[in-house]
């Protein structure tokens, strides 16, 4: 059989140490929500040689190891279920693996198309998405004057790269314009900002137009002179209140850590000005938190005043989401960075598919009425 070929010439490349990668493509329904395709590898661990599966969602990865037969227990439960295409590189031959709409396997070979011994370290070197001797980190107080990151500014770059890690997975999926009008709404002292202009110019190829809208005048100040000894000619800083702003054109909307109903001032002009891309990272979640009474079975939880601030977070932050999808988008809500670096790690995305519904609406009456709530802010904005 098919399958079975292509798990004895995996098992032989793995044992004989001629595994190169193996990729998982083509998902069907069966497949998790968003996950794209698998890589796998073989990688070097203390308690021997293990297989590395790389699962690639849109916005993140997940990567777990598993030994060689827990390996093709999974390959055999996945492949014509959950993907219909697998390759498998080799040093002597290319596998390829197809399953048919109706599931009939067909498993063809061909010339190698990679040469050399596969690289099995644990930890390899990342693609640098952010150069860190860049002046402006130094500006910043990142990274030390020789180009160093800084032991007091290592989860703050971690957040940096995190960020951009998630920029690039959203862009694959919606390709912004070479001259990309972007607003950054709260941009404080302007970390992600930076990071954001530097990436597209220098790793993107692009020419966005930038500017960071942020209230203390100080601050702006700060990160103008900044931008212009970065030599960052089309990233401006302005001091002005996210509600007032009004951008010609709008192509991508970034809101991190607006407190409160800030963050959805800044949803709503990013659908009034039909940004393609929305991202925020909400924080604080007051509004809804005062004007929820839970009449539903999580009355008696909710009772205490911990369990209802994290309820009011859940609520505030899944009403958004189906708001945004009312609207034409298409959202995800996740993690953006673990607790451990930060406490404000919830984020959301948005990205425009010009299909308005109305089931979402429906969905949010429902939650509104189970838990006491007059209003969402959000959606007083979008009604105006």
């Amino acid at each position: 059989m098919p399958l079975s070929q292509f798990l004895s010439s995996f098992r032989t490349a793995f044992e004989s140490g001629k595994l190169l990668k193996c990729t998982l493509s083509k998902p069907t329904s069966a497949a998790a929500p968003e996950l794209k395709n698998i890589y796998l590898r073989p990688v070097a661990l203390k308690k021997g040689l293990f297989v590395s599966f790389n699962f690639r969602f849109k916005t993140r990865d997940e990567v777990k190891n598993f030994d060689l037969e827990e390996s093709l227990e999974r390959l055999e439960a996945m492949l014509g279920k959950e993907f219909l295409n697998a390759d498998l590189l080799t040093p002597d031959r290319d596998f390829h693996l197809v399953f048919s709409k109706t599931g009939e396997p067909v498993l063809s070979s061909g010339k190698a198309s990679h040469q050399g011994g596969a690289d099995t370290a644990h930890d390899r070197t990342k693609r640098r998405l952010l150069d860190p001797s860049a002046p402006w980190l130094h500006t910043l107080g990142i990274t030390s004057a020789k180009g160093q990151v800084r032991a007091d500014a290592q989860d703050k770059w971690r957040q940096i790269n995190k960020y951009l890690e998630i920029i690039e997975h959203l862009l694959r999926e919606k390709p912004l314009p070479p001259d990309a009008c972007i607003a950054d709404m709260g941009s404080g002292k302007g970390y992600l900002t930076f990071a954001l202009y530097d990436f597209l110019t220098s790793q993107m190829g692009l020419a966005p137009h930038i500017i960071g809208i942020e209230l203390r005048p100080k601050l702006v100040e700060f990160c103008n002179k900044t931008a212009v000894s970065a030599g960052f000619q089309n990233l401006q800083f302005i001091s002005q209140d996210i509600s007032e702003y009004r951008p010609e054109r709008l192509d991508m909307l970034i809101a991190l850590h607006a407190c409160d109903t800030a963050t959805d001032l800044a949803l709503a002009a990013g659908v009034r000005n039909h940004a393609t891309i929305i991202v925020a990272a909400p924080c604080c979640h007051k509004q809804i938190r005062k004007e929820m009474h839970a009449a539903n079975e999580l009355a008696p939880v909710l009772r205490h005043g911990i369990l209802e601030e994290r309820q009011a977070e859940i609520v505030t932050d899944g009403i958004r989401a189906l708001l945004l999808e009312s609207e034409g988008y298409k959202t995800q809500v996740f993690e953006f960075i673990s607790t451990e670096h930060t406490a404000k790690n919830l984020m959301i995305t948005a990205t425009a598919d010009g299909e308005r519904r109305q089931e979402p609406l429906a969905k949010v009456e429902a939650l509104k009425k189970g838990f006491g709530i007059r209003e969402h802010y959000l959606e007083k904005l979008l009604a105006e």
